[in-house]
């Protein structure tokens, strides 16, 4: 259901395509910024999504999706979670934790299946994830993406400044 067959497979390709989803998979150069690899991947920041890995406790994770143009709150994933501490794992953990290096995770084929928490504001957008490697975006549509991981919709986000949505 996908448009790139001409991608060498890596994790993430092969996950989105065994899902049976529509979906593109977009290749660029290196990027500086989150701005540059909006625009490298032809969406807005609105669209391209960040993942985070954030633990829990010991071994125990959740991926976080957030839209480019929102500022990720602690205070509210806290919240929904709970619980008084949660942390960022630093490179090397997330790596071992998920299979992708940091500035590629996505939720698609990691190395350990985590629960995934989403911003609401995702909801009925196309977007671009990480593609398993640096320079690689997976367009898909955020309700499949919903689906597919069982994701937990919540307001975990702030508008980020200077931003208008």
């Amino acid at each position: 259901m996908g448009t790139d067959a001409k991608t060498p497979q890596n994790p993430a390709i092969a996950a989105v395509q065994a899902a049976a989803i529509e979906y593109s998979v977009t290749r660029h150069g290196p990027v500086a910024s989150l701005q540059e690899a909006a625009q490298a991947r032809g969406v807005s920041t609105a669209d391209l999504l960040k993942t985070l890995v954030v633990r829990r406790a010991a071994d125990d994770y959740v991926l976080v999706l957030v839209p480019g143009d929102r500022r990720f709150s602690w205070t509210k994933l806290r919240a929904l979670l709970g619980t008084n501490r949660l942390s960022m794992p630093d490179a090397a953990e997330a790596q071992r934790v998920t299979g992708y290096e940091r500035g590629t995770i996505t939720p698609f084929g990691t190395r350990t299946i985590l629960p995934v928490i989403a911003d609401a504001h995702i909801v009925g957008r196309q977007i671009s994830l990480g593609g398993g490697e640096h320079g690689v975006g997976l367009n898909v549509a955020a309700d499949d993406v919903i689906r597919l991981f069982e994701v937990t919709l919540a307001d975990i986000s702030d508008q980020a400044p200077g931003s208008a949505s």
